[in-house]
């Protein structure tokens, strides 16, 4: 018997990848800077660094949703803020391809 199986683990969400997606969009569309490269591999690569730079914050619950929304407003914001605009700068001067 698999323990996967026995639980419902699609019921658990890492909220700050929400966040990170959302911030990352807003400032990559704010940016319109054409020497930023918008592929894929660069913009996973930039949602990674940002979310391995914060502290997960997970739910399993609507409660947590609850909670995890009211974040948008909140320190933990800004946080998200500051290091998606970490990522683009680093991936930007890194690029995954040449």
């Amino acid at each position: 018997m698999a323990f996967k199986e026995n639980y419902d683990f699609g019921i658990l969400v890492n909220e700050a990848e929400r966040l990170v997606e959302e911030e990352l969009g807003r400032r990559l569309e704010e940016l319109a800077d054409p020497s930023i490269c918008v592929c894929q591999d660069c913009v996973l690569d930039m949602a990674a660094f940002a979310l391995n730079a914060l502290k997960p914050v997970y739910r399993v619950s609507l409660l947590g949703k609850m909670y995890a929304h009211a974040m948008d407003s909140s320190s933990y914001a800004d946080d998200v803020r500051i290091v998606v605009d970490q990522s683009i700068r680093k991936v930007h001067s890194n690029p995954a391809h040449d």
